[in-house]
């Protein structure tokens, strides 16, 4: 039987801001009628403005969503709403689901045995090796200009850094150098500017920029240094290695959006192995329900995952779902261990720009700015946490298990859990 989610989760499944509000207006036991729960799905009426109420049901295992409105979000304000209305222990359990859901979740299950096509012949194809060789060239020079500039950079002073469109021109050659990965770097420099340290946070990365271009000059360069610059590797490739299957905690979750390019990332933690997992998915701006909404903050999974090549594994695809697991508060530990083993991936990926904690009894606490404090020590709050009021609460002066992405910046809260052990999205 899937645990009952709670209001948190429910609304961190929500595309937007607007979804949640419109969730709450049809979350009310007088909208929705014929509903029912199994441990596999939730369904339900609800009453909209024509003549016939709309059917929605969400297969709980996914989680994934069907309803007959017409709306483009997804999850739609319908599929929240019922499962807010669930949350809230007012969706009766049934024996077995409707008719119109049992069909529903008999094609689901029909498709995912289904065999999965062959390769077509093109792809199957070994690449061609005189423009794989191209390539490689022009990723070499991309590097040697970028390599130049830097020096260029250090040598005249970094005043003139000031303007964002300092690096626009830079990327632009990248681009056409095929270095997409190093033209994403150089594009977010900017993002640095401001604040007292600026300079310095700067110079830090025109460092990681230089090591970057030296560990691809190796021969061969590792692979964690090809996949910085931006040479891809297929889902069918990692697909085809090795997979560790564990029972993983989904710490959270947190979409941004650059170059009207919306990401989702949603971080993992295996409770046996103790690995560190990011599911990433991608989706055009406005374009939000083509991200991936499996993962709810709060559920464990029993999966096998599969990780990208590096020196750090991190970034994952889920390769097998078995199920839903019995949720529980991850293990964590104290701030000086976590550091540490953010100083271990960061001694294999020095680009690692985040990593995901769980912190175990700490609480919020103010010193100059905001930090997760510990019996042995603290870690600051990204200068976007503001002031933590919901980790505030949540706290109350006790200390918690709070999950956090890590960044150079400060950690970014993303779940706690409250006495009880019920998730508190972040």
């Amino acid at each position: 039987m899937i645990e009952r989610w709670n209001r948190d989760q429910v609304l961190a499944l929500a595309p937007d801001a607007s979804s949640q509000k419109a969730a709450h207006g049809v979350s009310s036991p007088g909208k929705w009628s014929n509903t029912g729960v199994t441990a596999e799905a939730v369904w339900g009426e609800c009453k909209g403005s024509g003549s016939k109420p709309y059917r929605a049901c969400v297969d709980l295992s996914g989680p994934a969503y069907r309803c007959s409105c017409p709306s483009r979000k997804f999850p739609c304000k319908h599929a929240l709403g019922l499962l807010l209305l669930w949350s809230a222990d007012g969706v009766p359990g049934a024996d077995e689901p409707a008719d119109w859901v049992a069909e529903w979740l008999d094609q689901r299950r029909a498709r995912a045995e289904r065999p999965a096509p062959a390769p077509r012949a093109a792809a199957a194809a070994a690449p061609d090796p005189r423009r794989a060789e191209q390539r490689e060239q022009r990723v070499a020079a991309g590097l040697e200009e970028l390599d130049r500039w830097l020096a260029d950079q250090v040598r005249q002073g970094i005043a003139g850094s000031r303007r964002h469109d300092h690096w626009d021109g830079l990327v632009k050659r990248l681009i056409d150098a095929q270095a997409p990965g190093a033209a994403g770097t150089v594009s977010r420099l900017g993002t640095v500017l401001g604040g007292e340290d600026w300079p310095a946070r700067l110079l830090s990365e025109y460092a990681l920029l230089h090591l970057l271009v030296t560990a691809h000059r190796r021969e061969p360069p590792a692979p964690t240094a090809r996949g910085r610059v931006g040479f891809p590797t297929s889902k069918e490739e990692v697909l085809a290695g090795e997979t560790v299957r564990d029972r993983w905690d989904v710490l959270g979750r947190r979409d941004e959006e650059q170059d009207r390019l919306i990401t989702r990332r949603a971080w993992l933690r295996g409770r046996t192995t103790g690995r560190a997992a990011l599911v990433l998915s991608f989706a055009p701006a406005g374009q939000t329900q083509t991200l991936d909404a499996s993962l709810v903050t709060g559920m464990t999974v029993d999966a096998d995952l599969a990780f990208y090549p590096g020196s750090a594994p991190l970034r994952a695809l889920v390769a097998t779902r078995h199920g839903a697991a019995p949720a529980a508060v991850p293990p964590g530990s104290g701030p000086e261990q976590a550091l540490r083993e953010v100083a271990a991936a960061l001694a294999g990926d020095p680009w690692t720009d985040s990593w995901p904690v769980v912190l175990d009894g700490v609480v919020p606490l103010r010193n100059g700015g905001w930090l997760l404090g510990g019996p042995d020590g603290g870690i600051p709050l990204h200068p976007s946490a503001g002031t933590p009021w919901r980790l505030v609460a949540a706290s109350g002066g006790r200390p918690l298990t709070v999950a956090a992405e890590w960044t150079p910046q400060g950690l970014r809260p993303l779940s706690t859990w409250d006495e009880e052990g019920r998730v508190v999205v972040l």
